[in-house]
């Protein structure tokens, strides 16, 4: 959804990161354990450096906010 592509772009121009490191670091904060794969070094080293950022709770809203389409059940 393009609104759901503003906002993830949005946050992640506002740390200086990719969306791909708002959205892991989104998951992070919800407690969420990631392993992010790439065959690409750069995308390796990117998907690791999720620690020099926090996601504020206006952001965290924001993107728990959006509808993904998807469903998952956690076990």
């Amino acid at each position: 959804d393009r609104r759901g592509d503003a906002v993830i772009s949005e946050i992640a121009r506002a740390h200086g990161v990719s969306s791909a490191q708002v959205i892991l670091r989104w998951n992070l904060q919800n407690g969420v354990v990631v392993i992010p794969g790439s065959s690409n070094s750069d995308h390796i080293r990117e998907n690791l450096d999720l620690f020099g950022f926090e996601l504020t709770a206006d952001e965290m809203e924001r993107i728990n906010g959006l509808d993904r389409g998807e469903k998952h059940d956690w076990y």
